[in-house]
């Protein structure tokens, strides 16, 4: 039997207040609020550097440039410059926090967030596929499809073949909430949308279905960031820490992780997004969020054990 302990709430806060920190952090990347009433985009100097998550620079309210947009254009330029800046401010983000970035920094990551907290599992049938996409074999699968989109999208087909930035225009649903924020601000731009607008409202329109069953389908399976991110997980300075002298092997982070990671066999998984719902539901403690340091290892679980549920 698993004896429980009263988690203080303080050394949880940044974990239990996840989604309060990512709103801080999408304002903080999209504080040109004029933009929102104007559709003029910022053209300060901050729209130079890049910002860690994907947030498109043509939002309104963007004061920072996209990474992957960012990389996109030096790859597709016709006298083709080595991204040093770009590429050096990827591998700090990455270095330092790892997928702690989309976990919450990253404003479309937050809009995901926000469409599968919406109750569906009280309707019987929408509960089920949830339950039942949650331990789906072909989910594993599909997570290698966000290294081919990295691979082909942004780097082969802009540098290679001179493509225009090829994830951006076709792709990135990040893009097309820009558009649709911008139309919304200055009715005269939707005018000039055109059938490659509506293809990509089909796509963010797919992946917003989607995130009603499964938690950020976009992250797990497309989001080239993320698949930038993933491999500095086994590096960040930022780790996720499991206490083996305090692990239980109840499964319970197991549980309720929605990316589907196992935090204690797999601490360092390029899957994990940091968002700390394992450390705020862990019974014993032994699960925690910091600073790199060497630590216990956690013992091997028995694969028989009974996975808790998550609550949600």
């Amino acid at each position: 039997m698993v004896k429980e302990r009263r988690i203080p709430v303080l050394k949880n806060f940044v974990f239990r207040y996840r989604l309060a920190f990512q709103g801080i952090a999408a304002l903080i990347q999209n504080a040109n609020f004029k933009g929102f009433f104007t559709g003029t985009p910022f053209s300060g100097a901050s729209k130079g550097a890049c910002v860690p998550g994907l947030n498109c620079y043509t939002c309104p309210g963007a004061i920072g440039a996209c990474p992957i947009g960012s990389l996109q254009n030096f790859m597709s330029a016709r006298k083709f410059k080595f991204p040093y800046y770009v590429l050096g401010l990827m591998i700090f983000f990455g270095v330092l926090l790892g997928r702690v970035v989309c976990g919450f920094l990253c404003p479309f990551g937050l809009l995901q967030d926000l469409i599968y907290m919406i109750p569906l599992d009280k309707i019987p049938v929408i509960g089920k596929i949830r339950s039942k996409l949650r331990s789906n074999p072909v989910d594993k699968v599909l997570r290698y499809l966000k290294y081919g989109v990295l691979a082909l999208c942004v780097i082969v087909l802009p540098l290679f073949f001179k493509l225009t930035p090829v994830f951006c225009k076709y792709i990135c649903p990040s893009g097309t909430v820009s558009g649709i924020l911008t139309a919304i601000a200055d009715s005269s731009v939707g005018k000039l949308f055109g059938s490659l607008f509506m293809w990509k409202v089909c796509v963010l329109s797919m992946i917003a279905a989607v995130s009603l069953l499964i938690s950020r389908p976009f992250c797990k399976y497309i989001c080239p960031l993320g698949a930038f991110y993933a491999p500095f997980n086994k590096i960040s300075l930022i780790s996720l820490k499991v206490d083996g002298s305090k692990c239980v092997s109840c499964r319970a982070c197991s549980g309720v992780c929605n990316m589907g990671v196992d935090p204690v066999k797999t601490p360092d998984s390029t899957e994990c997004i940091r968002c700390g719902q394992c450390v705020v539901n862990c019974p014993t403690g032994a699960i925690s969020i910091g600073i790199r340091r060497r630590t216990t290892p956690a013992p091997i679980l028995d694969s028989s054990a009974p996975i808790a549920k998550s609550g949600q």
